[in-house]
């Protein structure tokens, strides 16, 4: 829509829900983000509802069993919160297991011998040869130091050792860096003869606790088995061999791949008063990873999409338009919830106005990203201005999340929620990621956010400019 006015008289409702520098007279009925946001503060559920679903599927692995318990909690949660049309949403996802079986000993040399570093297989891996892999260890900290290798490498175990730039204040542009390691070492080190890949851990921290993710293999490329050892466990090899040592480690893993599953994502409604066919939506990914808890990837933002709907409908707001949350599945190790929603909604894509996803843990609310376009951004922004009191510091250009990005295709604006990052690799993808890593306060503010992001686009007198279809 050319020429579109940000609707400042709407947006003003806003405006005196934050403390004052001088006392204000009591307003008469109170304004939308004020109730959202008394609401958020004093009867705010995001953190029970998180303790709940940590508690019932702790570990809820796409295919997996608390992947189902996830899926009916979630259900059921809608339920118990007033949403409507709640439903559940059928796709097929890939079904991987870590097995019992995860070990990695230093053979060699004789001062290490029968040292046990922490390993957690990396997700999708296939598993060692019965007895394990016993190899030596080459260490590399790029994918061009493995090239220069040579035939160095075969038949080796090769360690990816590029750590994470800590130096950088952008915790996951840091992440951005390294992570290719993980995603692609097992194939590099296929294609350089070696039997297997370790990947140092995806974490600015230096300690004994490994974090998992998950691997791609590529066709035509043998596959190679291949686990995530703790940042001090790469430190411990990479400085054995640097010392000049001949490193032999053994490498056992009995993961395994399964059949693949139907499963399913979560939906439910709060529905629009006068343009109920225009849909906002606001999502998260239900899967984690079988390690911790799942508490901050992605519980967090499953309870923040459910409770920013909760806090709408408790201050007796109804906008224009249907906001819909949209629990995902299967996020960490396929997305084929994000897909099989987009493939689903096709013909409505034209009609889904906003798509808001949280995915960057439950901490203190620090902005939102968007890739919306100059006119939209605007009116995000004139939002996001008068959520400064609660932490919210602009609308940054960027993307919104991984679950939402197919409908990126269709011209549908994208929005990520924006928390400080400063802590998430401390627990992503680790035995770290439980609740008590959540603070209450932190997690129910975004929530009131995201509430008030969503109402307000929800109830614009005029839709919001949509992008230009393109390419995810």
């Amino acid at each position: 829509m050319v020429g579109m006015n940000v609707p400042l008289a709407l947006l003003a409702t806003l405006a005196p829900a934050f403390p004052q520098s001088t006392p204000a007279p009591a307003p008469a009925p109170a304004p939308a983000a004020e109730r959202i946001l008394a609401e958020a503060l004093e009867r705010g559920q995001a953190w029970e509802l998180l303790a709940e679903l940590t508690r019932i599927a702790p570990h809820r692995l796409a295919g997996s069993p608390g992947a189902d318990r996830a899926i009916e909690w979630a259900r059921g949660a809608m339920l118990e919160a007033g949403l409507e049309n709640v439903r559940l949403e059928e796709c097929t996802v890939p079904h991987w297991e870590r097995g019992e079986v995860e070990e990695l000993v230093v053979l060699a040399p004789p001062e290490a011998e029968g040292e046990r570093l922490p390993i957690l297989a990396l997700g999708g891996s296939i598993a060692t040869e019965d007895g394990g892999i016993e190899a030596e260890v080459v260490a590399v900290e790029s994918f061009r130091e493995l090239d220069e290798l040579g035939e160095a490498a075969r038949g080796k175990l090769v360690l990816f050792n590029q750590p994470m730039q800590r130096g950088l204040v952008d915790t996951f542009a840091a992440y951005g860096g390294a992570v290719v390691q993980r995603s692609q070492g097992a194939v590099r080190a296929a294609r350089a003869g070696a039997l297997g890949a370790l990947v140092r851990s995806m974490t600015t921290r230096l300690d004994d606790v490994p974090h998992t993710g998950a691997l791609h293999y590529e066709e035509g490329v043998p596959r190679v088995p291949a686990a995530a050892v703790s940042t001090r466990g790469a430190e411990r090899l990479a400085a054995l061999l640097a010392a000049g040592e001949r490193v032999r480690v053994r490498l056992a893993l009995d993961c395994r791949w399964l059949e693949p599953a139907r499963s399913h994502n979560v939906v439910g409604e709060l529905v629009g008063r006068s343009l109920p066919e225009e849909i906002v939506v606001v999502g998260a990914h239900l899967d984690a990873w079988d390690v911790g808890q799942g508490a901050h990837d992605d519980g967090a933002g499953c309870v923040q999409a459910l409770e920013a709907l909760r806090l709408i409908r408790a201050a007796g707001l109804k906008p224009r338009r249907t906001i819909r949350a949209v629990m995902f599945m299967n996020e960490e190790n396929g997305l084929r919830g994000g897909l099989a929603y987009h493939a689903a909604h096709l013909e409505q894509m034209d009609r889904h106005v906003l798509a808001l996803e949280s995915d960057r843990g439950g901490f203190s609310p620090r902005g939102f990203t968007s890739d919306a376009g100059p006119e939209a951004m605007a009116v995000l922004r004139e939002v996001a201005a008068l959520l400064k009191p609660i932490g919210i510091a602009d609308v940054f250009p960027g993307g919104g999340g991984v679950d939402i990005s197919p409908m990126r295709t269709s011209g549908v604006p994208q929005v990520g929620y924006l928390p400080d990052g400063q802590r998430y690799f401390d627990f992503h993808h680790s035995e770290r990621d439980v609740l008590e890593a959540v603070h209450p306060r932190e997690l129910q503010l975004g929530a009131a956010a995201m509430a008030a992001l969503l109402y307000v686009v929800a109830d614009l007198p005029e839709t919001l400019p949509r992008n230009a279809p393109g390419t995810r």
